[in-house]
């Protein structure tokens, strides 16, 4: 009897292990991507958007960090509008799409190949919550270059919202641009 509870005990050490293992692995970066000078008028920098330094490089990611219920990230803004800073239409649908719908991309490992696109997520953030539609990866593996509006890849751990997202969440506008948040996949 005292053997049998020996090895309950050290099955249960060793699955605890495992599953502590498991939830702290992280997303290493993938590599670089060598920023260029953008031609004149070629980066927009609406909402306080970075163009890419020439001779600088930036990391890539092709993975993101876990998800979970309360998956952290960090809150950037972005308009999905034509014209807006975040370059052409989005990439699940094709479509150009108001600032004042609440709306987001995500970073590339979160985007899961288009599995997340136009579901819905849940967003906390300054006390309050808003769902919102995935309409857009925000490409955490390639920028500096026309497709990507000149703009350096995003971080591994972006929710990039529309301004109806931070509407949502009673942001002050002048605060808008970066915050720490958690969101998870909505219940439909």
């Amino acid at each position: 009897m005292k053997k049998q509870a020996c090895s309950k005990v050290l099955v249960l050490i060793c699955f605890l292990f495992l599953f502590v293992t498991i939830e702290a692995q992280s997303c290493n970066p993938s590599g670089k991507v060598k920023g260029i000078k953008p031609p004149p008028g070629q980066c927009n920098t609406e909402n306080d958007s970075d163009c890419c330094k020439e001779g600088k490089y930036y990391t890539t990611y092709t993975c993101s960090p876990p998800v979970s219920s309360q998956t952290k990230a960090t809150l950037t803004l972005n308009s999905f509008e034509a014209g807006g800073d975040g370059g052409g239409p989005s990439e699940c649908d094709n479509q150009y799409h108001s600032d004042d719908d609440p709306v987001v991309a995500l970073s590339t490992g979160w985007f899961n190949h288009k599995k997340r696109c136009l579901q819905y997520i849940n967003i906390y953030g300054n006390g309050k919550s808003v769902r919102a539609k995935v309409v857009d990866e925000c490409d955490s593996t390639m920028g500096c270059d026309s497709d990507h509006d000149y703009q350096p890849p995003c971080d591994n751990n972006i929710v990039d919202a529309s301004k109806a997202v931070w509407k949502a969440l009673g942001v002050p506008q002048d605060q808008w641009g970066g915050m720490d948040i958690y969101w998870s996949d909505a219940d439909d």
